[in-house]
């Protein structure tokens, strides 16, 4: 037997062992989520640690300057919206290595050459999250809760409750980070052959409806102004979108 058919034979070995069956899947998914859910509730342990600058500092900070008058009306409201804090708070610090895990599932379906990007992906994927969640807290709960705030008569007098008020900020903050995902969204459809740039600038004008409807969904309530503050972005991500489509397209990489 010739070295060309050992090193042929070892090849083939090598691809039948790194090939996964169904249930391999499975339980590598299985373990992926279980690290991640771990990663979860260590940050939310850390998130508790420090809950009281959180509550106040932080999250309480956009009420005071939009002047809202906050009140508590259930018997344990505050300490289950204490543990609600901590828990989102928990899921964004651990949004890294939600999507770490995330990205070494799927990394199988990648070539040997895009594999040892994934440090890198992972590390854009937490950068356009988080900074979804800097836009939304920096940009569109003020003008969410100004406009709550001083819309009306002076005769009714606004006092928004606590669970109400930490409902709209975690849904503003949340929504953002999701929508601030479509570059890297852009980019997996593209990688796959599903997405290219041309069908992206075709499909413009839908796309923009599309976003109008979507930022009614996703902002709380009836507040025009957290939609157009949510669909402005959202316009500029999807033309960033098709950027980026056009660098990874399947096409364009093969």
């Amino acid at each position: 037997m010739s070295s060309k058919e050992i090193i042929s034979e070892e090849k083939e070995v090598d691809t039948s062992e790194s090939e996964m069956t169904f249930l391999e899947h499975l339980e590598e998914f299985r373990w992926r989520v279980i690290y991640s859910l771990i990663g979860i509730v260590i940050a939310t342990v850390v998130a508790w640690v420090f809950i009281d600058f959180l509550v106040e500092k932080v999250l309480l900070l956009p009420a005071s300057e939009a002047k809202i008058h906050l009140q508590n009306l259930k018997p344990f409201g505050q300490l289950f919206i204490y543990l609600q804090v901590a828990f989102i708070a928990g899921f964004i610090l651990s949004i890294p290595n939600f999507f770490y895990h995330f990205w070494k599932f799927i990394s199988p379906a990648l070539k040997s050459s895009e594999k040892k990007y994934v440090v890198w992906i992972v590390l854009f994927s937490s950068i356009c999250f988080l900074t979804g969640i800097v836009f939304a807290y920096y940009v569109m709960l003020p003008f969410t809760l100004k406009f709550a705030a001083q819309f009306g008569t002076e005769i009714i007098e606004n006092n928004f409750s606590i669970d109400e008020y930490f409902s709209i900020i975690f849904s503003v903050m949340l929504a953002a980070g999701l929508v601030f995902e479509l570059p890297m969204l852009s980019f997996f459809l593209s990688k796959i052959g599903i997405l290219n740039p041309s069908i992206m600038r075709r499909f413009r004008r839908h796309s923009i409806v599309t976003i109008m409807i979507l930022s009614a969904i996703l902002t709380p309530g009836t507040d025009p102004v957290a939609q157009v503050l949510l669909a402005i972005p959202l316009v500029l991500l999807y033309e960033i979108s098709i950027f980026v489509s056009k660098i990874f397209s399947k096409k364009s990489i093969e």
